[in-house]
């Protein structure tokens, strides 16, 4: 059986997958939304990341599987100036060391923050806010800069590569102390031309790591497809994404760093899938061909996309979801051939994640 966490406009669910179907449960937040949510392993808790709009960012954690929830600390920013940043949410969470309750935080405005009491405290990782590129980074979707991507790599928890909306991709091999702009050969089509490769200024939409080769990372990009295969050192353009290569999210499968999965789009201002139809396409040869998997997806007159952290993966590769802004829930059992439909009415998904 799997086990999914869905984060949506208007609550966190549960549903349970097997081959005789599936079955929901509302686990949290009914009415909020949840925008990430994160299953530690080593202790059993769950973490959720709530936007309350007037009431602000809040971050809840259940030691009993959702059953109960606890507010804990939400990061802060350095106070001072009418000008002080202020947390506008918890984009992304991911686990930090080898410790229990040690965490990750990626925010917008663009801080990366680190928690070793499972979410009671918060410290900001003051040697990436303090670099002077920072004040070039801007905002894709939102207003003011993301931390959307934590890549922890398994070799070396002191190892944590990061993806950040607009501002590039950056890597620490020191468990932070220190950072390195790691975006070369990603370029910027809404840049002007002689700033298009500027590293500082790529807008990667969402980057994932091999877990068997972690010299190999996937990113979804705004304009594009590129991927890494030499530790970060450099990047490389993937063209031949069908039916585009425009879109949010990517997997990578778990034992083999050249299949990844996409769910792609148009994009810019007609943000709607291509042509009316809801895909994922996949490549297994790297990025030299990608195949269009359609049997089980909605094929006309459909509006789904799906976020960044809306596509997960299984330890095998065998079993993905997908959810989309319209509150669709997909799963395939064989890699993507056939995709069946858990849910056409759920609230919009921001996030999935399967329980370990």
């Amino acid at each position: 059986m799997k086990q999914l966490l869905v984060a949506t406009r208007k609550g966190l669910f549960r549903i349970d997958v097997n081959d005789q179907g599936s079955s929901t449960s509302l686990i949290g937040f009914e009415g909020d939304p949840v925008i990430q949510v994160l299953d530690d392993a080593r202790d059993g808790s769950l973490y959720a990341s709530l936007d309350l709009g007037h009431f602000g960012p809040k971050l809840q954690r259940s030691s009993d599987g959702g059953a109960s929830w606890e507010e804990v600390s939400v990061p802060s920013y350095p106070k001072g100036g009418e000008d002080a940043p202020s947390l506008k949410q918890i984009w992304s969470m991911e686990l930090a060391g080898q410790a229990a309750g040690e965490l990750w935080a990626g925010t917008t405005p663009g801080g990366l923050f680190h928690s070793k009491d499972a979410g009671q405290s918060w410290t900001l990782n003051r040697s990436l806010w303090d670099r002077e590129e920072r004040a070039e980074w801007f905002g894709g979707g939102f207003d003011v800069p993301g931390i959307h991507s934590i890549c922890v790599d398994p070799r070396s928890s002191e190892r944590v590569a990061l993806g950040i909306s607009c501002g590039g991709v950056w890597l620490t091999e020191d468990g932070g102390a220190t950072w390195d702009l790691r975006a070369d050969g990603m370029y910027a089509a809404y840049m002007p031309e002689d700033q298009r490769g500027d590293p500082n200024t790529q807008d990667p939409h969402l980057i994932v790591q091999s877990p068997s080769h972690p010299d190999h990372y996937w990113c979804q990009h705004h304009n594009g497809i590129f991927r890494s295969r030499d530790n970060l050192k450099s990047w490389e353009d993937v063209p031949a994404g069908q039916p585009s290569c425009f879109g949010f999210a990517v997997a990578v499968h778990p034992l083999d760093p050249e299949t990844a999965w996409f769910v792609p789009a148009q994009k810019d201002e007609c943000r709607v899938p291509a042509e009316g139809r809801v895909v994922v396409s996949r490549t297994r040869d790297g990025g030299q061909s990608f195949e269009v998997l359609r049997s089980g997806l909605p094929q006309e007159n459909a509006y789904d996309l799906a976020f960044r952290h809306a596509l997960v993966i299984d330890s095998t590769g065998d079993f993905l979801a997908f959810g989309s802004t319209t509150g669709s829930l997909w799963v395939t059992h064989d890699g993507g051939q056939e995709w069946q439909e858990l849910h056409a009415h759920l609230p919009p998904i921001y996030a999935l994640r399967l329980i370990s």
